[in-house]
């Protein structure tokens, strides 16, 4: 209904979606360079032939799709302008795009559209909007959403491992109290083997990461940040200069993989000695925001706008806050931020209502400066609500965690807590057990048993 005769697609996860295809030009995102070119009759991808493996090339011309050197985009921007560019074959014949009339534009979207094509349009038969491919991407079909299930079981269970290896590591290494334990004083050992830094225990995560099936790969580079670097937001630790593990400190690591099967992207906030009181309270607030937006039921039109005030309200209740977005989208095995919808206070959360099936991270967080910061994120699903009544016919969704590592309850203080909170923790930490158990071992097992057990209400 747009009346447009042909799309240029510059984004590179839009032409990997597009076409069903990924590669492994850019770190972190499994895309490839390319461009394509979408018309009422034809289909072009653009692309440096050498990268193209014969099953590509069949599966291309299988479906339509003509493949063409990557810097003919240019040239045939200029065709396709002019209603001269033709596709090779359809149904054995020869098309071209003659649909010339003044309702016929060409749509570009200007967030990913570069000058150099762009500049080869007449400004006026240009349709500048939204790439019509972005919701259709977000929203996650039945596959797609299996599969991103099945990755984020693997990875918390990298996670767990990572952590349980760290608890004893902190433990043998610095004489740190450890996970579970608050008791006081930590020293290093006088003859350490190893010095534990930030890049050097993210290294060992990535390797727990890479034991399991179907990894491609880190999603992005992992925040590992130990005290006053866990203050800055993206933070991004050099081996040469980066901090060394202190119990005595909190240490934030975010960090997330590539599978086959899905993208994930979690943090988790621990202390391996005694968190001070204003730590506990702090890390309480994150977590009973995190609760709230995990816990959200809203009617379908409502966008990330709406609900990002439900994961900052406990902070602002002691005039703390936060200066990065709630949630964004995220690929299914692509890019690990993915639009066109986020949960956060920006005005452009307001443009997209959140529907089922798309996929967003909860992620509040509270960062004081040289001193600490805390962040937890899971990655939700959004599901239709299974709601009492049904006011105005709009249907209500809701949220399904997926993500699953435990919170370490000795950060919480749980006097902060209400008695739904701290069910809700003593829920998820139940299913992180019966979830993740299958892929430890003895010892991980004992230690995330003993992470998730029941935290009871406190009385006084």
């Amino acid at each position: 209904h747009e009346k447009a005769r042909g799309i240029i697609i510059a984004a590179l996860d839009e032409v990997a979606w597009l076409y069903n295809i990924r590669g492994d030009d850019v770190h972190y995102s499994p895309v490839v360079h390319s461009y394509s070119i979408v018309t009422l009759h034809s289909a072009f991808f653009y692309v440096d032939k050498r990268k193209v493996s014969v099953e590509v090339q069949n599966y291309m011309t299988d479906n339509g799709i003509d493949i063409k050197d990557y810097n003919m985009v240019q040239s045939d921007a200029s065709l396709l302008a002019s209603g001269q560019l033709k596709g090779s074959a359809v149904n054995g014949s020869s098309y071209g795009e003659n649909d010339m009339n003044e309702n016929s534009k060409v749509w570009i979207d200007s967030n990913s559209c570069c000058l150099a094509l762009y500049s080869k349009l007449d400004q006026d038969q240009v349709l500048m909007l939204q790439s019509p491919i972005a919701l259709p991407k977000a929203v996650k079909n039945p596959v797609e959403l299996d599969g991103l299930r099945k990755a984020h079981i693997r990875d918390g269970a990298a996670v767990v491992q990572y952590l349980a290896w760290l608890d004893n590591q902190m433990q043998e290494n610095y004489g740190a109290s450890g996970y579970f334990s608050e008791a006081k004083g930590s020293q290093k050992k006088q003859h350490m083997e190893v010095k534990l830094t930030e890049v050097s225990v993210s290294d060992k995560l990535e390797g727990f990461r890479a034991s399991k099936e179907h990894f491609k790969g880190l999603s992005f580079p992992t925040i590992s940040s130990v005290g006053p670097n866990a203050a800055v937001i993206h933070y991004s630790p050099e081996a040469s200069s980066c901090a060394e593990l202190d119990a005595d400190k909190i240490y934030l690591c975010d960090s997330g993989a590539q599978y086959l099967d899905g993208t994930t992207d979690i943090t988790r906030t621990v202390h391996f000695g005694k968190p001070s009181e204003h730590e506990k309270s702090c890390y309480t607030a994150v977590l009973k925001g995190h609760i709230a937006l995990d816990s959200a039921v809203f009617p379908n039109g409502t966008t990330g706008h709406a609900l990002d005030i439900l994961a900052r309200t406990p902070l602002w209740r002691s005039g703390l806050d936060y200066r990065h977005g709630t949630g964004h989208g995220i690929g299914s095995y692509l890019n690990v931020h993915e639009g066109p919808h986020l949960i956060s206070f920006r005005p452009s959360a307001r443009n997209i209502p959140l529907q089922a099936s798309m996929t967003v991270t909860d992620e509040p967080g509270y960062y004081e400066d040289g001193s600490f910061g805390i962040r937890l994120e899971n990655v939700l699903i959004v599901k239709e609500a299974n709601t009492k009544y049904n006011f105005g016919d709009k249907g209500y969704l809701a949220f399904e965690h997926i993500t699953w590592a435990p919170y370490q309850t000795k950060l919480i203080d749980t006097t902060l807590l209400t008695p739904a909170e701290i069910e809700w923790v003593n829920a998820y930490h139940a299913d992180c057990r019966k979830i993740l158990q299958p892929y430890l071992n003895e010892q991980e097992k004992e230690w995330l048993r003993k992470a998730t057990e029941p935290i009871a209400v406190s009385c006084c």
